[in-house]
């Protein structure tokens, strides 16, 4: 008998990072191993799936800059020269480890990067956004939209900021999936009150928030997190659930931290003797990690005392964790469903770079647990937030309490002591991009050509992901600068605007550096 629904969501994201100035750039890496580790290894277990006959169903957020980076003829030449340097490096590392403890995990290496590339090349063609629109198409996925650039709704000091990110967000979706977003992942799941009626005014459905928001809204939920609320405006806001977050998201208490799951930090990048490695390092040299491991996390120990990794045994732990996974699903089902009068969803949503990138077999998890849920029980059913509202289409009016998630569940992440003087500038451009907006609202030819690149300078130094960097520490100033550049940019942009005169070299250089978002309308902010 049915007792509940599981809402799987993924939220893929990654910020604009194209360098077309640069042979090589280091921060475009971050897509390169996204694409082989977690994009490719999803799209395919998500299809094999479904052509086996398996029943799959759940949410994918796509962000708009990262469809805008799939779709890059330039980014696409990159990742394929990226992933021939990795498949014959790890076909030299096959006959190197020959006869020692590494060589399962180097065969096992090889051919996922030979399979990723032929999946790139052969079956999808290098547009990885056609797979999954087919996977939607098929049933299979619900795809969400997300803000523009990912911007934190709740800091732009204009309604008209917040709903641009909204509006543009909105139209690149439709540019890739051929139909509207039902659904969206508010960027850091931010939300304010106020924000839901912008989501409405776009037609959205439904969006996330963290358990907070809902059990500290007005009125007090009567499902707790276990049941959609909808706000004054309409829209379905639904919650995390923690504890089955908790054992995904967690190294702690968590299945990643499973001895026998592979090490991230520990790299052939730095473990093989530099002659070998030089050739698949940058023209600068430097070692870095190249998504190449041959260590499990073996404990807490020193990354030195890691012990080999086995691919073999870490599959069997993932089906292990995927049937504990399940049961706990189908243990809180049945402990809510006679206190809440109704079969209760789960709604248990991550960053879906954690499957296969950070989480190396996380993508093998998926696929057992899907599985699981088709062929071993019949209490827990895989559903999306539409589903759920069909079956259940009477529910709680509520006003969402202001949150996110992350540390603290609320603004501290993205405005603190190391952020806060980026709001001065982000607020000034939001004020110059709504007065320029007003002041030519019907501009055509150049002078609209320009005032879109000023949309897109804006919307990128809007991105949440620069203040997020800079708090956690990680590539700090790359993330100032590119914050700096957007902002100096659209200053630059907005200088002719006001003097109604274009400098075309300049503007020329500006656009063939970021070329995000070619469908922009600056009429968004009107």
């Amino acid at each position: 008998m049915e007792l509940g629904l599981l809402s799987i969501v993924l939220h893929a994201h990654l910020p604009f990072v194209r360098h077309p100035e640069h042979a090589e750039f280091l921060e475009e890496d971050w897509l390169y191993e996204a694409i082989s580790e977690t994009y490719i290894p999803l799209l395919y277990t998500f299809q094999s799936l479904m052509e086996s006959g398996v029943r799959v169903r759940l949410t994918m957020g796509l962000t708009p800059p990262l469809c805008e980076m799939l779709c890059d003829p330039l980014l696409q030449a990159r990742y394929r020269k990226h992933i021939e340097k990795l498949v014959e490096l790890t076909e030299r590392e096959v006959v190197r480890t020959r006869g020692t403890e590494f060589h399962e995990a180097a065969l096992y290496h090889h051919h996922h990067f030979a399979s990723s590339y032929r999946l790139y090349d052969e079956t999808y063609h290098g547009d990885l956004v056609a797979g999954f629109r087919a996977l939607q198409d098929a049933g299979a996925l619900e795809i969400i939209t997300s803000g523009a650039t990912h911007g934190f709704l709740p800091l732009m000091s204009r309604v008209e900021a917040r709903r641009a990110q909204i509006e543009v967000g909105k139209a690149n979706y439709i540019k890739h999936f051929k139909r509207d977003p039902r659904g969206i992942w508010l960027p850091e799941c931010a939300f304010a009150p106020g924000v839901d009626t912008l989501l409405a005014d776009a037609g959205i459905r439904f969006f996330f928030v963290d358990a907070h928001a809902i059990m500290f809204g007005s009125p007090r939920p009567r499902r707790a997190i276990y049941a959609p609320v909808i706000t004054e405006s309409g829209v379905a806001a639904l919650a995390r659930d923690v504890t089955t977050g908790e054992r995904v998201w967690s190294s702690e208490v968590g299945y990643p931290g499973d001895p026998f799951y592979r090490e991230f930090y520990r790299d052939l990048g730095y473990d093989l003797d530099y002659e070998s490695i030089a050739p698949y390092l940058h023209e600068d040299g430097v070692r870095r990690n190249v998504g190449v491991k041959y260590h499990r996390v073996t404990g807490k120990v020193a990354l030195h005392e890691k012990e080999p990794y086995l691919p073999s045994i870490a599959s069997e732990r993932a089906a292990v964790h995927a049937g504990d996974f399940l049961s706990n699903c189908q243990r809180l089902s049945a402990e809510l469903v006679g206190t809440i009068e109704r079969k209760p969803i789960i709604v248990s949503p991550y960053d879906a770079e954690l499957y296969g990138h950070w989480w190396f077999e996380g993508p093998l998890f998926l696929k057992y647990l899907i599985e699981k849920i088709h062929y071993d029980q019949d209490t827990i059913r895989l559903a999306t937030p539409l589903d759920y509202v069909d079956e259940y289409p009477e529910n709680q009016t509520q006003t969402p309490s202001a949150s996110t998630w992350g540390a603290e569940g609320y603004n501290r992440v993205w405005i603190n002591a190391e952020t806060d003087w980026m709001y001065y500038h982000q607020h000034r451009a939001e004020d110059r991009m709504i007065e320029s907006a007003r002041r030519y609202p019907s501009a055509e030819g150049d002078q609209r050509r320009l005032l879109n690149q000023l949309a897109r300078e804006l919307l990128l130094a809007q991105s949440s992901d620069w203040a997020f960097i800079i708090t956690t520490g990680t590539m700090v100033q790359y993330a100032i600068k590119r914050f700096r550049d957007h902002i100096g940019r659209f200053n630059e942009l907005y200088k002719m605007v006001a003097a109604n005169r274009i400098d075309y070299a300049k503007l020329d250089d500006i656009e063939s550096r970021d070329n995000i978002f070619p469908e922009v309308d600056y009429r968004a902010y009107l």
